[in-house]
């Protein structure tokens, strides 16, 4: 791994503080980091190196930390005072980053600032040069969301590539970092045993859940202008759907896996206009208790407009259609004070032919599942039927779970993982424009039905599972949805 300087735009923001800061910390006493690698933050306050190796420590020191670890670390850290939307600023950092032995000529340029800057910074720092790769290679890191809609997407995607490669573009989805999503890649590809089963012949359907029971938690001026369906759909659990229904990728380079990804985009069922309502639900939380203690409903939550529409919770039914999932429903579901916070994939097998036990006391075999469980901790569970102990012909659902299920272990966790690849270089976790492009047509038809509908959206009691009418979307009676692990389903 070579030495690299890593600069952060916005690094007296809540993402460098939260996040960026403390898993570059955590590389570090890993033994990770290159030797060389320099943290740069570049901001509008006059602060000095020392001031800023101050702040940092005061920020890591809120979590249990090895002061001789911190010590070492907080030596990597410099300060460049600038202003984001003046150009002169980036001459002088340009002539910052060059004129000193110490810093690395390789750049890492991580925008941790808000989605509007992203085309502005991008090209002052390709009007100094200091996107071009003369003498060391250039990265650009961009976090979500890209774009509101499929046009302004295409529109930054041209404003970025006017100073910087596609390949030189990081545009980082932290759900992709998690053991747990990598982990699908190796339970569908190295088990033999599932790959006769993965397809429409034996699964009935396929649910994507991400529950969260906080609200907007400071965030409404974002949330009010993004929504369930841009915030988590778009991005992340579509990204999930890729993963779960690729087909097998010629290896595991970066430009393989995208490709087989984009395929499945490409291959989603166009939501026509006026069919919306029958593959897409909306709703937002109204007051209720979460965890035993009163919540407030969204309206009431600080920054909310009053007549606000925006969706706290989103659902969504995808088809699609090519040979292995022809006529599968994908169920996509996503939502804020909801009961529990929980992220899983749960795919539904097709019930027997034949219902051999007709005649016994088994009145209706459950279906077999696999549950894979992204967070709060990582699991893969497979749920069979068998015999209950006794005289009796009754069934009972038995668990098999993975030997590390609900197991804390040591282990990276996602933004480490991802900054881990930028550094080397790895784009494999990392979106390709064509895959942003594709999930944007995905979801584009239900954000214009749902922009014209300003008058009327269905509420939910904070603490529940969400609406019931959600339910409208499933295909069969039969079906419902599947919120945890440890619930049993029909």
């Amino acid at each position: 791994m070579e030495d690299c300087t890593f600069v952060i735009f916005g690094a007296t923001g809540n993402l460098a503080k939260i996040k960026l800061l403390p898993a570059l910390y955590r590389l570090d006493v890993a033994g990770r980091l290159p030797a060389g690698l320099k943290v740069v933050g570049f901001g509008r306050r006059d602060w000095s190196d020392e001031f800023w190796r101050e702040q940092v420590h005061t920020w890591l020191a809120e979590k249990p930390v090895d002061e001789t670890a911190v010590t070492r670390f907080l030596q990597r850290l410099h300060f460049f005072a600038g202003d984001l939307v003046e150009e002169q600023a980036f001459h002088g950092l340009r002539d910052y980053l060059t004129g000193a032995a110490q810093f690395s000529p390789n750049l890492i340029f991580y925008m941790a600032i808000s989605p509007a800057d992203f085309g502005r910074v991008s090209g002052y720092l390709g009007k100094v040069g200091l996107s071009n790769e003369q003498g060391g290679w250039r990265r650009l890191v961009i976090e979500k969301p890209f774009g509101y809609d499929l046009e302004s997407a295409e529109s930054l995607n041209a404003r970025l590539n006017r100073d910087f490669d596609e390949t030189q573009i990081f545009r980082i989805d932290h759900y992709l970092g998690k053991g747990t999503i990598q982990n699908v890649l190796v339970f569908r590809f190295a088990n033999l045993m599932l790959e006769p089963l993965w397809n429409r012949n034996y699964i009935d359907h396929v649910q994507i859940t991400h529950s969260e029971s906080l609200g907007t938690e400071g965030r409404a001026g974002y949330y009010d202008t993004s929504g369930a369906l841009r915030d988590m759909i778009q991005s992340h659990l579509l990204q999930l759907l890729t993963l779960v229904a690729m087909e097998p990728p010629a290896n595991l380079d970066a430009e393989s896996l995208r490709d087989e990804k984009v395929k499945v985009l490409r291959s989603i069922r166009p939501i026509h206009q006026s069919a919306v309502n029958a593959h897409a639900f909306r709703a937002q939380y109204a007051a209720g208790r979460v965890d035993g203690e009163s919540a407030p409903g969204y309206l009431d939550e600080p920054g909310v407009p009053a007549n606000s529409v925006t969706e706290t919770y989103a659902a969504l039914k995808l088809y699609i259609d090519n040979w292995r999932w022809r006529n599968v429903p994908f169920y996509l579901r996503t939502g804020k004070r909801l009961e529990k916070s929980n992220s899983m994939v749960s795919i539904r097998f097709k019930h027997p032919p034949q219902q051999l036990f007709r005649e016994t006391q088994i009145d209706r075999l459950k279906p077999n599942w696999i549950l894979m469980n992204l967070q709060p901790h990582d699991c893969i569970r497979l749920e069979m039927q068998v015999k209950q102990q006794g005289l009796e012909m009754r069934a009972e659902t038995t668990r098999l779970d993975a030997s590390y299920c609900g197991v804390t272990q040591a282990q990276l966790d996602a933004y480490e993982a991802l900054l881990l690849d930028v550094i080397d270089g790895d784009h494999s976790l990392f979106l390709r424009y064509d895959e942003v492009s594709w999930a944007w047509r995905v979801v584009d038809p239900v954000l214009k039905a749902w922009s014209s509908e300003r008058d009327f959206i269905h509420t939910y009691p904070a603490g529940s599972w969400g609406p019931k009418e959600a339910e409208r979307l499933m295909v069969r009676q039969d079906q419902r949805w599947r919120n945890t692990l440890e619930e049993d389903a029909e």
